[in-house]
């Protein structure tokens, strides 16, 4: 389980295609405090450590992951966002998240706001994921609170110190992230819908 608060930006410094997986090897500051076979949140997708060499690690995404999420559109040189697992006991100050990307949506536009940034998303019209205003949606790995809510579309606010720590600050517009919405909407969601 993650909170949705990024620790680091990782930097991809090598893809290696593997049959249908995605070897993709980063370097970060948490990498010393790492270890095989440990969860980490890697533009919101929980991703298990394979291995560790110096100041740089390694992760390995599956088919399935490729498919649901941004990962196969990675570039050598791109920062991702990073967060390990929430250690028990720890607060909670972002929201429960998973590490399970349920789409990707695209960025259709970025308005800065002296002082924060108003950023739309949008997302599959056949989807059955909804949001809700001052509701919580996990964007790449960042917790972050709805600010309007509408038909496969939605907007959040960004404050100075996310945008400057996470990749938000490389974000564009027409991008493509990894959304993952609130699992206790999602269950709300299934009740209701095998009840009607």
């Amino acid at each position: 389980m993650f909170t949705g608060i990024i620790e680091d930006l990782g930097l991809v410094t090598a893809l290696e295609q593997e049959r249908e997986n995605l070897h993709i090897t980063l370097k970060s500051k948490l990498t010393p405090e790492l270890k095989i076979d440990q969860s980490v949140a890697h533009n919101g997708v929980c991703l298990t450590v394979v291995a560790i060499h110096d100041d740089q690690y390694t992760v390995t995404a599956i088919r399935e992951t490729l498919l649901k999420t941004n990962l196969s559109r990675l570039n050598i040189g791109d920062f991702i966002n990073l967060e390990r697992g929430m250690k028990l006991g720890d607060r909670l100050d972002g929201h429960i998240v998973q590490g399970h990307v349920d789409l990707v949506g695209k960025c259709t536009s970025i308005t800065e706001q002296q002082g924060s940034w108003l950023i739309h998303f949008e997302y599959g019209s056949s989807s059955k994921y909804t949001t809700i205003e001052k509701g919580s949606v996990t964007i790449n790995g960042v917790s972050l609170t709805v600010v309007d809510s509408g038909t496969n579309s939605f907007s959040v606010a960004i404050i100075p110190y996310t945008f400057e720590n996470t990749t938000f600050q490389h974000l564009k517009a027409d991008e493509f992230v990894n959304l993952e919405f609130d699992v206790l909407g999602k269950y709300i969601q299934k009740l209701y819908e095998s009840r009607v």
